[in-house]
């Protein structure tokens, strides 16, 4: 099974994907957890370059590119073999947020990144996401406390540092995407106690699990 998740900067996406690999592995399922960029080789030498706030000048298309390339070498590489293996894959960001900040984050059309996004990954897509959702003001902040915390304020802030607006549209791109798309897509209220967060995803994921076996 393979589950995303998804949601602003400071939404709380690696902590409770952290959470739920825990309550996962002491039900007894072996559990890969990764993100994007960064879960393979190629996404750790391309993550510094479109996360770092120093990177200046990079096109939407350019940034787009080196996004998907990640994605490519990383269902090639980790999240095909961890499936095929019998595993339950948690990924931290995976094709919806390409449609959402580079369509309404960057303006490039959806429908083009979609057709991109499948050649990518090979028709791969995500059985369950989730979508922590939180005003992006407080997400902001989060990103900023965390982000400070751990000294990546520069090498992790390039997107933190776009404006209010941009957030926005992403946040509302998440939201318009869930729509679209709610038997996969969870809206989670992120703005809840780190435990309730897990129990919502626990109990979806657990279903979805019983719906397989079925």
């Amino acid at each position: 099974m393979f589950i995303s998740f998804e949601g602003i900067e400071g939404a709380g996406k690696s902590t409770a994907m952290a959470l739920l690999a825990e309550a996962l592995r002491l039900r007894g399922h072996d559990v890969v957890e990764t993100r994007e960029p960064g879960g393979c080789s190629l996404g750790r030498l391309l993550r510094p370059i479109l996360l770092d706030a120093r990177t200046d000048g990079l096109s939407s298309r350019a940034e787009l590119f080196l996004f998907l390339a990640d994605r490519a070498q990383h269902v090639h590489s980790q999240i095909r073999p961890a499936l095929e293996a019998g595993n339950i894959v948690l990924c931290d960001r995976f094709t919806d947020s390409t449609i959402v900040y580079q369509g309404a984050g960057r303006g490039l059309d959806p429908d083009a990144l979609r057709r991109i996004n499948l050649l990518a990954t090979g028709g791969l897509t995500p059985d369950l996401t989730f979508l922590l959702d939180l005003p992006v003001a407080l997400g902001l902040e989060r990103a900023g406390i965390r982000n400070r915390r751990e000294g990546t304020v520069i090498s992790e802030g390039r997107f933190d540092s776009e404006s209010l607006n941009f957030h926005e549209r992403i946040r509302q791109g998440y939201l318009a995407l869930a729509a679209e798309e709610p038997q996969r897509i969870a809206i989670i209220d992120a703005q809840q106690p780190a435990d309730d967060i897990l129990l919502q995803c626990l109990s979806a994921t657990e279903e979805a699990l019983r719906g397989r076996a079925e």
